[in-house]
């Protein structure tokens, strides 16, 4: 069994693509996910060390078009949110392309090569083009993904196993696009930008729970389960921003094993952990778009099921 790579270090580039796939074109993206492998190696021989590195997402609506299987148990529309103060959007996407690589070049070389197949096929809902910027900071200026997991708590937060193994080694990942309003967060006090992420801005230090905001990003997407284990999942947010439209901001996409945990950060930031206790930073930045994906092993795609094996096998 051959995994994506959903866990890779921090990328200098990144680009993101959500698609649907319109009405009758399920087979021109089968015969795309079994090839994805190959154009990917095609760019990384020309690139070799641009560390270029491809994910491919399924919606839930898509899923069902193409395949008589059973849905993966995560699998489903990403569930809207509306808060107090704010709201999370659900939008459309039957797949997302995440592309990462060291230099933007690699990144749109790949998405043109798949989108010249798809020409015709797809409808772009979003394309949002990702930069490192600085030491890992996101455009508010704080270090975004520190709490990533490490070692073997990696795979353990991001692959799924037992829990359903006919899709193990799979995952799933929600993606969300924020923009940011940048002048009322500049006009913050520093003491009151650390306040509302619950971190240090210089030294990227968490505060003690002690001192920490209750509404502090941080704070309400800290998941502990019954045990008083945390649950993580894999982040890999990137930076965004174009003047002509004046729209800045963080793209989130973040992997896990159970969709479940995510979903629970989402609700504790719009609608409140107590209610309506809702994340501060939403006051600066907002929910454009929500989607949900799973994303199966290279060998489901390498060797994607047709529509006449999927009945097969379902039966």
């Amino acid at each position: 069994m051959v995994t994506q790579q959903f866990i890779a270090s921090p990328a200098r580039a990144a680009l993101f693509l959500v698609l649907t796939v319109n009405d009758g074109s399920e087979e021109v993206a089968r015969e795309v996910f079994s090839d994805i492998s190959s154009i990917t190696r095609s760019v990384s021989f020309r690139t070799p060390a641009g560390d270029l590195n491809v994910v491919l997402g399924l919606g839930a609506t898509l899923w069902d078009r193409m395949f008589d299987l059973p849905r993966p148990k995560g699998l489903h529309t990403f569930v809207p949110l509306e808060g107090p103060r704010h709201v999370a959007p659900s939008t459309p996407g039957d797949l997302l392309l995440h592309i990462r690589a060291a230099h933007m070049d690699a990144c749109f070389e790949l998405s043109r090569l798949v989108m010249n197949r798809l020409r015709g096929h797809v409808e772009v809902v979003d394309e949002t083009h990702g930069f490192k910027y600085y030491d890992e900071r996101d455009l508010l200026g704080f270090v975004d993904g520190t709490e990533n997991p490490e070692g073997a708590a990696a795979p353990a937060a991001v692959l799924i196993s037992g829990e359903d193994p006919d899709y193990a080694g799979g995952s799933y990942v929600i993606v969300q696009k924020y923009t940011h309003d940048l002048s009322e967060w500049d006009a913050l006090p520093v003491e009151e930008q650390e306040r509302a992420i619950g971190r240090s801005k210089l030294e990227d230090i968490e505060m003690p729970d002690d001192v920490k905001p209750v509404n502090s990003h941080v704070a309400l997407n800290t998941i502990v389960d019954a045990d008083g284990t945390q649950k993580q999942i894999m982040r890999d947010n990137m930076p965004f921003g174009e003047f002509g439209t004046e729209e800045f901001g963080t793209y989130f996409i973040g992997y896990a094993s159970d969709p479940g945990v995510i979903e629970q950060m989402l609700r504790n930031m719009f609608l409140g952990n107590p209610p309506e206790n809702t994340d501060r930073i939403l006051d600066f930045s907002t929910a454009r778009t929500g989607t949900l994906f799973f994303t199966p092993t290279v060998d489901f795609l390498d060797d994607v099921p047709s529509a006449s094996d999927s009945v097969q096998a379902h039966a």
